[in-house]
């Protein structure tokens, strides 16, 4: 008798945990954020290579 019935409790505790639903994921994402700072820094960095190269190179003429 006893047995059935924490057969039948566990049992019932089981399709409640199966029948919740996960939580939303939040609107904001942050490390989707971090991940797009990290890319602009990194765009930025390449673009302004040559422009560095250029000024390095008017420096080392300048002297």
């Amino acid at each position: 008798m006893k047995f059935s019935r924490v057969f039948l409790f566990v049992f019932a505790c089981l399709v409640a945990l199966s029948a919740v639903s996960a939580a939303p994921e939040p609107r904001w994402k942050v490390f989707k954020k971090i991940e797009k700072l990290g890319q602009n820094i990194r765009d930025g960095i390449i673009k302004a290579g040559p422009a560095v190269a250029v000024v390095g190179s008017a420096a080392a003429i300048g002297k």
